[in-house]
């Protein structure tokens, strides 16, 4: 193997014992198969995923088809849920008050999206509050984005590709198999590349804040839960990794890769920073942090990962603070994706 090659092994190196072995086994069997890859003289193209993508037009990219890679899974592989299943927050068992889930609300219908549903599926295809969403999470990238799925006229849901790029999940549309990436919200092969999907604000919040704000709200819940080992992380330890897996780009100069990191139009403060600060002032925005919710990517089972908080991202709009659209990621994804951004962390 050559260096990309060797930065790949390196990331696929995280230390497996006890109960988290089997777990980790799940992630690291269909890593296999892009080790496979990285061993060959050359990459996966367009030519390799025609037959799986006859209706993709690869003619069509704003990106170097070599920074694309596979998962391991196959198209849709990771399924998406495209028939969500709630109960009302009242209802909810076996959710730890701590655990990590995704929220939104839209025209007084308030969901959380737990991460312990989202980490084997990653793309929830919805209709919130008479707007169609799709719900997306990035195990690799710790990033959760909702998007409006209407554009240019037409409703889109959306599908898992298989492939990575820069470690973040890449999409796909089912009206043009088209592909996107989930952290730009942006189509990056085929009819609708340089094409964009409307962000909309939400949180990472643990389970208790959300029933909190939203007493009558609702919760995504297993259709079958013998699906999926849900409740369980398969990427147990990656967040306290050295190297993110499946990247070979660029890595921050200033904080370790794996740290949380909160981004506002393209400008980053480190969570360790926030959390000593506990609340940050940029203009009339407002970033702060409270403690109490579990990271979904820590131990083998995601209630009892280590307290990475809660924080919310507002601006003062009249009277009121309003939520602002922002990411909860890594600081190596702010560095693939926002090259030249600023990056706030401790000295």
């Amino acid at each position: 193997m050559g260096k990309s090659g060797d930065k790949q092994m390196t990331a696929l190196s995280l230390p497996v014992t006890g109960p988290e072995e089997t777990v980790m086994q799940k992630l690291l069997a269909p890593l296999s198969v892009l080790l496979l890859i990285l061993s060959s003289p050359a990459f996966a193209g367009p030519q390799d995923w025609q037959g799986e993508w006859p209706r993709t037009d690869f003619t069509r990219t704003s990106v170097d088809y070599g920074e694309i890679l596979s998962g391991g899974p196959p198209k849709d592989g990771i399924p998406p849920i495209d028939d969500p299943k709630f109960q009302p927050v009242s209802k909810v068992e076996g959710l730890a008050d701590s655990e990590p889930v995704i929220t939104f609300d839209h025209n007084g219908d308030a969901r959380a999206y737990p991460l312990r549903v989202m980490i084997w599926h990653e793309i929830v295809n919805d209709v919130v509050g008479d707007l169609p969403v799709t719900v997306t999470y990035c195990p690799l990238c710790n990033s959760g984005i909702v998007f409006d799925r209407n554009l240019d006229g037409r409703v889109l849901d959306f599908g898992t590709t298989g492939k990575l790029r820069n470690s973040d999940l890449v999409m796909y549309d089912r009206q043009t198999e088209s592909w996107w990436q989930q952290f730009l919200g942006e189509g990056i092969v085929g009819q609708m590349t340089g094409k964009r999907l409307t962000m909309l604000a939400s949180r990472f919040e643990s389970f208790a804040r959300f029933r909190d704000r939203f007493p009558d709200g609702r919760v995504l819940v297993p259709r079958d839960l013998r699906q999926r080992d849900y409740g369980t992380n398969p990427y147990a330890g990656y967040d306290t990794a050295e190297r993110p897996f499946l990247y070979a780009g660029p890595l921050p100069a200033e904080i370790a890769p794996l740290k949380r990191v909160v981004i506002v139009a393209g400008e980053a403060w480190s969570l360790d920073l926030l959390q000593d600060r506990r609340e940050i002032r940029r203009g009339d925005l407002l970033i702060r942090w409270e403690a109490g919710q579990n990271s979904a990517l820590d131990t083998a089972e995601i209630a009892r990962g280590r307290d990475v908080g809660n924080v919310t991202v507002q601006r003062r709009v009249g009277d009121h603070w309003q939520d602002v659209v922002h990411d909860l990621t890594f600081a190596f994804v702010f560095t693939a994706f926002y090259p030249e951004g600023r990056l706030n962390h401790l000295p």
